[in-house]
């Protein structure tokens, strides 16, 4: 599902991932795991192809995430780390905002939406604002936005950063429970 070979990314004269190489196959979970300035921020923009890298190629399904972006993309969910939302929007205005963005038909939008908000237990918060949701609550909501088109690859940076021990719980059952038929990257 996803092929990185000699992944390189420097800013200046400061290499910040040097020379990685990896392959991770349908229905596992890599993780990675390190310190902040590690390099697994840099490497999770690469693979989605939010930032060019300086030398190295990644190809998602065989496909080279240089060649063919927006084909690549609809394969992939990505919660990035601190993911933007708009607070004055409501959960559920934003997650039909995100549902379009992704092409998810209009007929299909609200069995979609349904979905991520079941599993991520979003009900209570789905007519509230976003700037006035808990950093928990926050987060489940960028992993809605995630998922929302059922992606084949998700890859997710610090996903439970910020949650209560109770929340953590339930993102870690998620990340299992969706495992079985998706590969996932997730960092630490």
């Amino acid at each position: 599902m996803i092929e990185i070979k000699n992944l390189y990314k420097k800013y200046d004269d400061t290499t910040v991932v040097d020379d990685l190489s990896l392959d991770v196959n349908t229905s596992e979970v890599l993780g990675f795991l390190g310190p902040n300035g590690a390099g697994k921020s840099t490497t999770m923009k690469m693979v989605t192809g939010f930032i060019e890298p300086t030398s190295g190629k990644v190809k998602i399904k065989g496909l080279s995430i240089k060649d063919n972006p927006i084909e690549v993309k609809n394969y992939i969910g990505y919660l990035p780390e601190g993911a933007p939302q708009y607070g004055e929007m409501t959960t559920y205005d934003f997650l039909v905002f995100v549902a379009k963005i992704r092409g998810i038909q209009k007929n299909l939008i609200s069995n979609a939406i349904s979905k991520v908000v079941e599993s991520l237990s979003l009900s209570d918060v789905l007519h509230k604002r976003i700037e006035h949701l808990s950093k928990g609550f926050k987060r489940r909501v960028g992993i809605a936005q995630a998922i929302i088109h059922d992606p084949e690859i998700l890859i997710m940076d610090e996903p439970t950063d910020g949650l209560d021990p109770n929340q953590k719980y339930e993102v870690r059952e998620l990340i299992k429970k969706i495992s079985k038929n998706k590969t996932i990257v997730i960092s630490t």
